[in-house]
């Protein structure tokens, strides 16, 4: 009788979660237009509990969407934009002194990064120093600033946009800080129609409000249903030879691989990919994880993981092109 209850509890979970994620995605797809893939993987991210890192040409609408979710969350948000001249202590907040009747004392000034969702703006402009101040907050959710560390507000989200790297004035983030990330994302130019779309919204009187959806709360309550969710052992071994067959060392690695990859994917991709599985599965009010959603969840977790060679970079190959080999080889090998 118990387990009977459970189950009809957790459906009734996987209900809610569908239906609150859809009017997220409405609430967001009333602000970006013509970019609902993209709001889908960035929500799947978010509800993942994992933070999203976005790479695009400027003007795309790269902060755009940030703030649109931001809105559609209803959660304490705070913008830092990343210069060159941004110190660590300009994020994470520094100690000050103080005077009252006691003498002078210390006290801790909070930074932007106090806050439930943070949105990293161009983070690739500013030096790895300033960069790698997010790395304890994204991976431990505090910040130690001299002897004391300090919590974070939970939830705790930050969502990074980046310019591509041959754009003047970027520093590349390191591998330790892409790995912090759940998913990169790319933001695509919008088709012909779509752009029509835009500057019809975006030209007029009008100016669109967006009303939030999910409070923290209830942020954190999907985020629990999320892990709640069943992933077969069949399934998370076809993740594990996913993450193997990147690995350019491996006796069985495919020819485009050992030519163009100088380290495969970390463990935490594979972390990535069946959390992101398993909010997909519950877009879709399915209470168990299908390899279609580990499938559609690969490249996203993968393509700022993967490093390739520098003849590969030099000769712009890319994730996309060698996924379908590694997908290939980690079905052979998970019969």
């Amino acid at each position: 009788m118990r387990t009977s209850d459970d189950g009809r509890a957790l459906a009734a979970k996987v209900e809610d979660f569908a239906r609150r994620a859809a009017a997220l995605r409405e609430q967001i797809a009333r602000l970006v237009i013509g970019q609902d893939s993209l709001i889908a993987e960035l929500c799947v991210g978010v509800l993942a509990g994992g933070h999203v890192l976005l790479e695009g040409l400027p003007g795309l609408g790269k902060t755009r969407l940030a703030h649109a979710l931001a809105a559609g969350l209803g959660l304490r948000f705070s913008r830092i934009q990343f210069t060159p001249d941004l110190m660590p202590a300009d994020v994470t907040g520094t100690r000050i002194v103080e005077q009252d009747e006691r003498g002078l004392s210390f006290r801790f000034q909070h930074g932007p990064l106090f806050a439930n969702f943070v949105l990293a703006d161009e983070i690739n402009r500013a030096t790895p120093k300033t960069q790698s101040a997010l790395l304890e907050a994204m991976q431990e959710g505090s910040v130690t600033v001299g002897e004391r560390t300090h919590e974070l507000p939970r939830p705790f989200c930050v969502v990074a946009t980046q310019n591509p790297i041959e754009l003047e004035g970027t520093f590349p983030l390191p591998e330790a800080q892409l790995d912090r990330f759940l998913f990169k994302l790319e933001v695509q130019r919008p088709s012909v129609a779509d752009l029509v779309r835009i500057l019809t919204a975006t030209t007029g009187v009008d100016e669109i409000q967006l009303e939030p959806v999910l409070s923290a709360t209830q942020l954190l309550e999907l985020q629990g249903t999320a892990r709640r969710i069943l992933c077969g052992e069949h399934l998370l071994r076809f993740v594990a030879e996913l993450i193997r067959a990147t690995d350019p060392s491996d006796a069985e690695a495919g020819e485009s691989t050992r030519g163009n990859v100088r380290f495969g994917a970390s463990p935490r991709a594979a972390q990535a990919i069946v959390l992101g599985a398993k909010v997909r599965a519950l877009l879709d009010a399915r209470p168990v994880v299908e390899k279609r959603d580990i499938e559609a969840c690969a490249l996203a977790a993968l393509r700022h993981r993967v490093q390739l060679s520098f003849e590969a970079t030099a000769e712009d190959r890319r994730v996309e092109e060698l996924l379908p080999e590694w997908l290939d080889l980690a079905r052979r090998r998970a019969k």
